[in-house]
């Protein structure tokens, strides 16, 4: 980010979607339930569709993590670590891909905003000036249309998350 607090060109991807529950449900659903209704398949998972899950440590500091069976052991993907954790309005956390060194991370941040429908939640996954434009995660796409790639896979995750929220479970709280 620049200090005048306008984003890098090429540095975030953001996806909006609107959930028919209230910010408190919409908070919970996300990350109390985020294995069940993230997407499967090895464009979402590193586990793909093999049995596995995606789950969130609710604290900041807390972790973003994947486990799964790799062969016949267990395997734990930190995905990042939980940096600000504010129910039921916001939290983020850092992201690192599965070919990410140690010094290389990005960041998510996920705010829920009461609207007349429910809740808007935003998604904004920022950092990727910081990732080298050669590095393997970009596909060898030029910087917009990566981070227009990044956009879509976050537009296809907020649809499951719209749709698993619209289960009558959800909506009559």
């Amino acid at each position: 980010m620049t200090t005048d607090n306008q984003p890098i060109p090429g540095d975030q991807a953001r996806v909006s979607v609107v959930v028919g529950v209230p910010p408190e449900v919409a908070f919970r659903i996300f990350t109390e339930e985020i294995d069940l209704w993230w997407r499967r398949g090895l464009k979402y998972r590193m586990a793909g569709r093999s049995p596995g899950s995606i789950q969130i440590e609710p604290r900041e500091g807390g972790l973003v993590f994947e486990s799964f069976e790799s062969g016949s052991e267990p395997k734990v993907f930190e995905i990042g670590k939980i940096t600000l954790w504010k129910p039921p309005s916001r939290f983020a956390f850092d992201w690192r891909g599965a070919n990410f060194s140690a010094d290389e991370k990005t960041e998510v941040e996920v705010t829920f905003q009461r609207n007349s429908s429910g809740t808007l939640v935003t998604v904004t996954h920022r950092g990727w000036s910081r990732i080298r434009a050669d590095h393997p995660v970009r596909h060898d796409l030029e910087t917009s249309s990566f981070i227009g790639m990044i956009g879509l896979w976050w537009g296809d995750l907020m649809s499951s998350l719209r749709d698993y929220s619209a289960e009558s479970r959800h909506v009559d709280g």
